[in-house]
């Protein structure tokens, strides 16, 4: 009888651990938001009670998976043109699309690659720089970014060979820390974490010399936990959450929620 008891209580604890998987709200997200986001969201989660699963990727590789049914909760793309694709789809609950910020480009380095890269994309034609890194810009908007602002100014051509191609923002930093790249064009957000904070420095790109980075949320049509995740959209629009976005390199929005 005591045996029984036990298998019967473990069973009822592998339910309640799949229910509560099941209750968490799945959240797909830019990696440029990989430094920002678990703050964010561990704030989230101390006021409601519930717990949020995070996935990290390309915007244009989570548009693609979300098309053919990927089962997230709420969509944190790093290029509006994604929700809004899905919107037309018919994949979003309307009304809850919401730009939440604009990223912004840079040019990173290593402290011990020896390149001044004060002087801007210019030092790029450089012989001693062989590799630069880039996030692919058939669906990473800073890949995008990267190559409107070389083509801007006249540079594309002649560094195309050197270019090494990441997956997304995060693997373009990768590349650029570990010396698979000598700098890297990457997001600001990304180069104030704590590791390429210390292992290098960057300059800004000037806005002008691309398209606006803007970012934006959504919550899916497919949601099952659709109520919660509109509180997750509405908690970003928050004071103290414009100020956590601010506070890793993204331009916020006015707009605000109390």
């Amino acid at each position: 009888m005591r045996s029984a008891g036990c298998l019967v209580a473990v069973v009822c604890v592998l339910l309640a651990c799949r229910l509560a998987a099941a209750q968490s709200l799945t959240v797909a997200a830019a990696s440029d938001l990989q430094t920002v986001l678990p703050a964010l969201v561990a704030t989230f989660e101390k006021e409601t009670g519930r717990k949020v699963s995070l996935t990290f990727g390309s915007s244009g590789n989570f548009s693609t998976q979300i098309e053919n049914g990927a089962p997230f909760d709420v969509f944190l793309s790093a290029d509006i043109d994604y929700p809004r694709r899905l919107e037309r789809a018919g994949l979003t609950e309307r009304g809850t699309l919401y730009e939440y910020a604009t990223g912004h480009l840079v040019l990173w380095t290593r402290q011990d690659s020896g390149i001044d890269i004060r002087q801007g994309l210019s030092v790029l034609t450089d012989a001693r720089i062989r590799r630069i890194a880039i996030a692919n810009p058939e669906h990473a908007p800073y890949g995008r970014a990267a190559v409107a602002a070389l083509r801007h100014d006249g540079l594309y051509e002649r560094v195309q060979a050197k270019l090494v191609i990441g997956e997304n923002i995060s693997q373009t930093a990768q590349f650029a820390q570990t010396g698979s790249a000598d700098v890297g064009l990457i997001a600001l957000s990304v180069a104030l974490s704590p590791a390429l904070t210390s292992s290098g420095s960057y300059v800004e790109i000037p806005e002008s010399l691309h398209p606006p980075i803007e970012q934006a949320a959504v919550v899916l049509a497919s949601s099952r936990l659709k109520p919660l995740a509109r509180q997750f959209v509405d908690y970003l629009k928050k004071p103290e959450s414009l100020t956590i976005l601010k506070s890793y390199g993204f331009a916020v929005p006015r707009t605000t929620v109390r």
